[in-house]
């Protein structure tokens, strides 16, 4: 297996691939192309098709298809120059080389995660993370192996996981070094901050947004679920409920970027400068990791709008 990260400029691959999206469009003079995103299990590439011949077979989106591309740089950014496609044949692919999963054990993970609902003092608190963490029919049996984004940061099987962890383990770091934090509220928006995104985002290999994720976005989904899940609980104090919806609403943190409220509680602050901090510290992360750069920099990163370098001296 030839992985898309091991592809370098001038290669010639022939290979197979997860096609994740097909789209066809024209160029300038008029001319119809494919543009493809391929995957594998450690990443994405973009593949153009530039010329319509009868060695390009038909496909679709979701499926496995064998390619002869070249390798070519474009915008400091590998892709293909594709010549020949056809579908996989059923036993010339293995699924699992195309399903990108966390490094780190998911297991462990889980357990110091759901470890946190223990060290929790508010009953209301703790059993709305035991009815949502243990019960609840969708995230009970999705959360461990669910991706936190189709393409930004943590995109594959763990990655919410490992995402929830770190920001959690970062507002527990918080939670004591500042007056007036309730760590009860902290830990569990921490906890719940991106559990939206089970239903927000469908499950590999297809990794894109569902009609509820297109519609309404992990923070109302979320919300929601807070609001529904506290129901339940005979007692549960409405204002509790409401501070802990606006970590929920708020953990964007500008509304540019999609939170309907700005973070206006202590908590909500905290919880949003976890998120974006271990959200673009992994973008920096795996730009580093995938860079096929000689030298300190690893090239320009698109989200960030900046040329990030690597720390070596």
């Amino acid at each position: 297996m030839r992985y898309i990260k091991e592809l370098r400029e001038g290669e010639n691959v022939v290979e197979h691939y997860l096609c994740k999206s097909k789209q066809s469009l024209k160029s300038r003079a008029g001319k119809t192309y494919l543009s493809l995103k391929l995957q594998d299990k450690t990443g994405t590439v973009d593949a153009k098709v530039w010329d319509m011949t009868n060695d390009i077979k038909a496909f679709e989106e979701n499926e496995f298809i064998k390619i002869d591309a070249t390798v070519v740089t474009y915008q400091n950014d590998i892709q293909l120059n594709v010549k020949r496609i056809r579908r996989s044949l059923e036993g010339e692919y293995d699924p699992a080389d195309y399903i990108p999963c966390t490094e780190k054990n998911m297991e462990q993970m889980y357990r110091k995660l759901m470890g946190y609902i223990k060290t929790i003092e508010s009953p209301y608190i703790k059993k709305l993370l035991e009815e949502i963490f243990y019960h609840h029919p969708i995230i009970s049996k999705c959360f461990k192996t669910h991706s936190a984004a189709k393409s930004v940061h943590h995109s594959y099987m763990g990655g919410l996981l490992e995402h929830t962890l770190s920001v959690t383990e970062i507002c527990d770091f918080a939670a004591p070094r500042y007056k007036f934090v309730d760590r009860d509220i902290l830990i569990a928006s921490a906890m719940l901050h991106d559990v939206g995104k089970v239903m927000e985002l469908s499950q590999f290999p297809e990794n894109d947004y569902t009609d509820e994720g297109q519609l309404l976005g992990h923070l109302i989904i979320g919300s929601e679920l807070i609001g529904q899940t506290a129901a339940k609980i005979e007692g549960f104090p409405k204002p509790l409920e409401n501070l802990l919806k606006h970590c929920m609403l708020s953990h964007h943190g500008e509304y540019e970027y999609g939170s309907p409220k700005l973070p206006k509680t202590i908590e909500a602050f905290i919880l949003h400068s976890a998120d974006n901090l271990d959200a673009k510290t992994k973008v920096i992360e795996e730009m580093i990791e995938n860079s096929s750069n000689q030298g300190s920099w690893a090239g320009y990163q698109k989200m960030l709008q900046r040329n990030i370098r690597k720390s070596d001296y």
